[in-house]
């Protein structure tokens, strides 16, 4: 049997991919969408959305997950909640390949996002969301006048770390290492910070908690030694990683992993575009991924038009 052959495939289903999906099935082209988990991406584990434009109380990020993946299937988006395992050509057509089918599409938006280090103890998963974050901008404002920890290094953890001092009463930097890895400037400013503290050749062992968090662990990684800290929230910086296995040698990553685009989101392949964090150089908010996809769906409904 034939396979049917839609206008747009987009692969992921956070607000990039769930934008993507609704410019796209708006202009009438045939579009499908793949999701492996829930739509919303990260979006969707986000307690409250306090910085969307037009919201002014806000809205929860399971909210407005529902209603970003709602508008796209009023308007004909078909939602398949199949993990991608491939992506190839075929002639003037794309597959993808998933563990249960293959669909075939004349072009393709890739909206995978990324996925943030996580530490890795007990309670991290449960408490993400309730003290637990890995955004200083999505969520330190909940946390005027609290204690919180950050964990990392790197320029990213202490960049959020002065960020969460308009917020919080104090900030502890915690590092596994005895030096930082992030620029001059950065440690600078963070040193001369008279909010924030740092805990030295230590890492988190466990984040206490019962409906949010209370109390970390950390462990001195030379000497062995425990200590129990009271705080109310635990910042992870410790990097992120796109979500783009599949695609080694069908386009252009860079360095980290990250899809390599042009001005127009366009990859090194013709009628493949990328939208949001899995791109490289992307703003890690969710009106920037919602943008991006946006631009990435009108970028591909033109190369339709192009190559009709």
């Amino acid at each position: 049997m034939e396979k049917k052959i839609h206008d747009v495939m987009i692969i992921g289903g956070g607000g990039a991919g769930l934008t993507a999906a609704l410019y796209a099935s708006r202009a009438k082209l045939s579009t499908v969408l793949f999701e492996k988990l829930v739509s919303g991406g990260q979006i969707a584990s986000t307690d409250l959305v306090e910085n969307y434009p037009g919201f002014t109380e806000g809205i929860l990020g399971s909210e407005i997950a529902q209603r970003m993946e709602a508008q796209a299937i009023r308007y004909g988006t078909q939602i398949i909640y199949e993990e991608v395992k491939n992506l190839s050509r075929k002639g003037n057509v794309f597959e993808v390949a998933s563990a249960e089918a293959s669909y075939v599409a004349r072009a393709v938006i890739l909206a995978m996002g990324a996925s943030f280090r996580m530490i890795g103890v007990p309670n991290e998963k449960e408490l993400t969301g309730k003290g637990v974050s890995y955004c200083a901008t999505c969520d330190g404002a909940f946390f005027k006048g609290k204690k919180i920890i950050a964990v990392g290094g790197g320029d990213s953890a202490l960049q959020e770390g002065v960020f969460l001092t308009r917020f919080a009463e104090r900030v502890i930097i915690v590092h596994r290492r005895d030096k930082l890895r992030a620029s001059p400037i950065l440690q600078e400013r963070a040193k001369a910070n008279p909010k924030i503290s740092f805990i030295w050749d230590t890492v988190v062992d466990r984040i206490e908690g019962s409906r949010k968090v209370e109390a970390v662990l950390l462990k001195n990684v030379k000497t062995g030694e425990m200590q129990k800290i009271l705080v109310d929230g635990v910042f992870v910086f410790i990097g992120h990683d796109p979500n783009s296995g599949f695609l080694k040698d069908f386009v252009t990553l860079d360095e980290k992993g990250y899809i390599v685009t042009d001005d127009s989101l366009a990859t090194s392949v013709p009628g493949v575009f990328a939208a949001g964090e899995v791109r490289k150089g992307a703003v890690r908010q969710l009106v920037s991924a919602c943008g991006e996809g946006c631009a990435a769906a009108l970028a591909a409904q033109d190369f339709l038009n192009d190559h009709n």
